[in-house]
This record gives C-alpha cells, sequence and structure tokens, in this order.
C-alpha cells in the first residue's frame, strides 16, 4: 500500500524554520521552530521559558495555543497551491490537560478535513515524556490569492 503526502509540494524543515518562522513575528520570540514532517502531519517544538509560562511558573494556554496554530497554519499552507491560495485562521479551540514547568511542548498537526475552501486540523501538544499537555481543533479558510484582505 502506496501512501502519498497531503501536502502540495515537497517541504522541508530547514525551508520552514527560515522562511515561514522569521525574525519579527511572534513564532520565533517564542521560539517556535518546525522539528518534524511527516505524509500527513507536521510537528513543531516550543520551549517552556520566561516568554511562555505564566506568573505561577507553568507553561501559559495562551503559548499552548500559538503553538498550536503556529504549526496548524504552517501546515494547511503547504496543502494548498501556494502560488493561487493561502489560509487563515477561522476557529481554534483548546483543552488544557497538564501542567508543564519546563523543557520543551511539541505540538502534532495532523488533518481532519482538507477540503476547497476550508480545513479542519487536530493538533495535540505534549510534553518532552509524551505525556499528553493540551488538545486543539483549528479550522482555517482557504482563500484564492485575489482575495487578499485590504
Amino acid at each position: 500500500m502506496t501512501h502519498t503526502s497531503v501536502f502540495f509540494a515537497p517541504v522541508t524543515i530547514e525551508e520552514i524554520n527560515t522562511t515561514q518562522i522569521i525574525d519579527g513575528q511572534m513564532a520565533r520570540h517564542l521560539g517556535i521552530e518546525m522539528t518534524e514532517i511527516g505524509l500527513d502531519f507536521m510537528t513543531a517544538k516550543m520551549p517552556v521559558d520566561h516568554r511562555t509560562i505564566q506568573r505561577i511558573g507553568i507553561l501559559h494556554g495562551g503559548a499552548s495555543l500559538a503553538l498550536a496554530e503556529t504549526v496548524g497554519s504552517i501546515a494547511a499552507s503547504y496543502c494548498v497551491d501556494r502560488d493561487s491560495y493561502y489560509i487563515v485562521g477561522q476557529e481554534i479551540n483548546a483543552n488544557h490537560i497538564r501542567p508543564v514547568r519546563n523543557g520543551f511542548v511539541y505540538a502534532t498537526a495532523t488533518p481532519l478535513h482538507l477540503g476547497k475552501s476550508s480545513q479542519v486540523w487536530d493538533i495535540k501538544v505534549r510534553n518532552e515524556e509524551g505525556k499528553l499537555t493540551c488538545v486543539s481543533r483549528f479550522t482555517v479558510a482557504v482563500l484564492k490569492k485575489a482575495q487578499l484582505p485590504r
């Protein structure tokens, strides 16, 4: 049985980490990096440090969502012809399951639905021990580049 990639064209971790996660934007500020690309998933990591914790010393829920939306957005954008289409987030939700105090968290995005006008992604965030810390569902709209917002 042959498996084909959900991604429109070949993509590398290096390409994403140098052209999609760039200086001056939130993902770079939070230390997010792409770490793995499979046939139907992408995984990114984020440090749990002074940039991503809340006042009581655990991972901030908003940082978990920033990680989830980053990996989901990047994965979604590679599932379309990037010369003709772009994606924008429409809705994201999350359930925070266990606290993380240090190390890294890893978010893996897998598609639940890849339609012509929308995509839905399942994103699981895990700690360094592989324990589930957050689950998220992320919906994006797929738009023609002629529809760029003003």
